[in-house]
């Protein structure tokens, strides 16, 4: 058998089967290539230059360093890893081939596996452009903030891959009509998420919202890490303990989401 099979039944063929077709996907359109480089490119340049316009005008944001664009950078880890993985999702819609997949021998778990390996692909070709303009223009090394950068970058990564999971079976559920859920649902978090200022500075009862949403815990361990540098871990932990509550329920939502549409038809009738 020249299949590799991996824990619980899991192929690591069909894995890499799905990856292979939207790889090619993706290289078959420059425009798709384009668009994973030009956002990126466009919201660092245009908050840098806000940031340098700030530190020349206030002391505060002068010693606090780059924390603006950490946090720019920061999130679009967190929305771009989103958009990865549900952009991969609704080719399947478009194409009304979700049908098709889910007749064929791929698992359901093998499917949401090869969508967060093409996530990562795509976030790659927007975010290393994106950290290196900011190291030309703003001299920002994204990536002298060392380790801390593998425990921010795992936790806003997983943070958005349970978006996605559970934005995707809602897609599935309801059908194209509902695709704009996608691109609505992270900017929804946004304003909670305190990327571009502490928690502090929301009334005190959305704090604990603000509290019960990873992304919070890293982006003001991102400032601590700037500003005091110091890593706290403490913040880390909790996120990663959060995420890991997160992805259980997105998996299941997906999973009880995809019976639903089986059951009531909209899996072939997948459109508006």
């Amino acid at each position: 058998m020249n299949e590799l099979a991996l824990h619980r039944g899991l192929s690591a063929q069909r894995i890499g089967a799905m990856i292979l077709r939207y790889w090619y996907l993706l290289l078959s359109s420059w425009p798709r290539l384009l668009e994973l480089i030009y956002w990126p490119a466009l919201q660092i340049i245009t908050w840098g230059f806000l940031q340098v316009y700030i530190a020349e005008n206030a002391g505060f944001f002068a010693r606090a360093g780059g924390t603006l664009i950490g946090a720019v950078i920061l999130w679009d880890i967190l929305f771009r890893g989103q958009l990865g993985f549900s952009i991969s999702f609704l080719e399947e819609m478009w194409a009304r081939n979700l049908g098709n997949l889910m007749m064929s021998p791929l698992k359901p778990i093998e499917f949401l596996l090869a969508l967060m390996i093409m996530s990562l692909i795509r976030l790659a070709i927007g975010i290393v452009p994106m950290t290196l303009l900011a190291l030309f223009f703003f001299h920002f090394n994204f990536y002298s903030l060392g380790l801390p950068l593998i425990a921010f970058f795992c936790n806003l990564i997983f943070t958005s891959w349970a978006v996605g999971i559970f934005v995707s079976g809602l897609v599935l559920r309801n059908g194209l009509g509902a695709e704009s859920i996608v691109w609505t649902m992270m900017f929804a978090l946004m304003p909670l998420a305190c990327i571009y200022y502490p928690v502090t500075v929301l009334p005190h009862w959305l704090q604990y919202v603000a509290w019960a949403l990873p992304p919070t815990y890293v982006f003001e361990g991102m400032r601590s890490l700037l500003i005091e540098q110091v890593f706290r871990t403490d913040l880390m932990l909790h996120a990663l303990a959060i995420n890991a509550g997160l992805l259980v329920a997105s998996f299941g939502a997906f999973l009880a989401l995809l019976r639903s549409a089986k059951r009531n038809g909209s899996l072939l009738a997948a459109g508006e």
